[in-house]
């Protein structure tokens, strides 16, 4: 017994000390952190001088130990204004918009010290800055332009990967059309200031917003973030090209390469546009509405003859998958095995996406391969579906006569029953 009261005792002494470390972590938190009287003080101020301890508590360079003094200067361990404010104490007061880029690369452009905090942040971001349209721009003496505060926040900045950071994906868009949306405030810049309602109506928007796919290009995977530029008219096929690589490669060794070079022309563009980027479907191969070919060509040329017989190609073999998985899914809801021939759809679907971007290279032939390639899987399906349709009407005919064979059998019983009875 007396072993067990030592037992216990030694565990409540445990319990009781962990509590205490729990306290002294929770004190060095929160209520035994450093004076801060810049928070004290501007927390009862209106915008745009009002800072809470909330809002600044979820800044990032707050939750890393950084405090206002960090950006600022000045000492905030005092309630005098004399001395928190005082250019002895470093005191730098409202940062001017020109200097903002220079203020926040004195610590993201130094590898040594930002190690500490993430070591696999970039440090060359303000290098980049300094290659942008806005940071050249700054430069030169336009204060309008993006400083790093009108992307990521002032006091209440996120991570890159929080949900509300600015720049979050999803968020990218918005915090860039702040500015570039902004008639009023463009003015003088010579910008359209619609980018941004037409990617809202893009396939690249709809990938991002509705199907969640945060590698879906947005306003930065084109024009850069930090180092943002506008890509101009010989450049867009080499943006284009880091997603869409083997359409890239096809168009670069057709015939339309060197015509739109010659024209000052982007291929990519011309066809499919730049922010508003529409589903390519085969209707832009057509010559009706939606058609691209017949900005350029006319009906019975030479190039039209070619689109004609690529987009009949295409369309055959599209509705030879169709056919196929039609018959199959009537076998299958009938009960058949027909799961290999499932499989061999995706085959075939593979054949068409492969056509589809061998357009790029307007090359019938090249459209040809895979469209043949294609065919031959599908046509293969179908037959598998139709046989095991006949299958399946066999065994119902086979069925129909063993039950009209058991019902004569059993009449016959019947009967003859009766007649023992007789």
């Amino acid at each position: 017994m007396a072993m067990l009261r030592n037992k216990f005792r030694k565990a409540g002494m445990a319990r009781y000390l962990v509590t205490l470390g729990l306290l002294a972590l929770a004190a060095s938190f929160g209520y035994g952190q450093a004076k801060n009287s810049c928070v004290d003080c501007h927390s009862a101020l209106p915008d745009p001088l009002g800072v809470t301890q909330e809002t600044f508590s979820h800044d990032i360079h707050a939750q890393k130990g950084l405090t206002c003094v960090s950006c600022h200067g000045g000492d905030a361990s005092t309630d005098d204004p004399t001395q928190s404010m005082s250019r002895k104490a470093g005191w730098k007061g409202k940062i001017d918009r020109r200097q903002i880029p220079e203020l926040c690369g004195s610590c993201h452009s130094n590898p040594t010290y930002m190690r500490q905090y993430d070591p696999g942040l970039r440090t060359d971001q303000l290098a980049e800055y300094h290659t942008s349209v806005h940071g050249k721009r700054l430069v030169a003496g336009d204060p309008k332009v993006a400083v790093c505060t009108d992307c990521h926040g002032v006091h209440d900045l996120k991570a890159p990967n929080d949900l509300q950071s600015k720049v979050y994906p999803l968020n990218i868009a918005n915090t860039c059309a702040r500015c570039h949306a902004d008639a009023q405030y463009m003015k003088g810049y010579s910008i359209p200031t619609d980018q941004f309602a037409l990617y809202g109506k893009s396939m690249h928007h709809e990938a991002l917003t509705v199907r969640a796919d945060l590698s879906a290009p947005t306003c930065t995977t084109c024009h850069g973030n930090h180092g943002a530029a506008p890509p101009g008219v010989d450049k867009v096929q080499s943006v284009c090209s880091t997603c869409h690589i083997f359409q890239a490669q096809m168009y670069v060794k057709s015939s339309h390469k060197a015509a739109f070079d010659a024209a000052s022309l982007s291929g990519c563009v011309v066809c499919h546009g730049n922010h508003d980027i529409e589903h390519p479907t085969d209707a832009k191969l057509s010559t009706g509405q939606g058609a691209v070919c017949m900005q350029c060509h006319k009906l019975g040329d030479f190039c039209d003859r070619a689109r004609a017989h690529m987009l009949s190609q295409i369309t055959r073999l599209d509705e030879a998958i169709k056919d196929a998985d039609n018959a199959l899914a009537v076998a299958e809801s009938a009960g058949m095995e027909v799961s290999e021939a499932r499989l061999g759809q995706n085959e075939a679907r593979d054949s068409l996406t492969k056509a589809r971007v061998a357009i790029h290279s307007f090359k019938p032939e090249v459209v040809d391969q895979y469209v043949q390639a294609g065919l031959q899987v599908a046509n293969k399906d179908m037959k598998a579906g139709q046989q095991a349709i006949v299958q399946r009407n066999r065994r119902q005919m086979g069925l129909g006569l063993s039950l009209i064979a058991i019902a004569m059998v059993l009449v016959g019983l019947w009967l003859y029953i009766r007649k023992i009875e007789r």
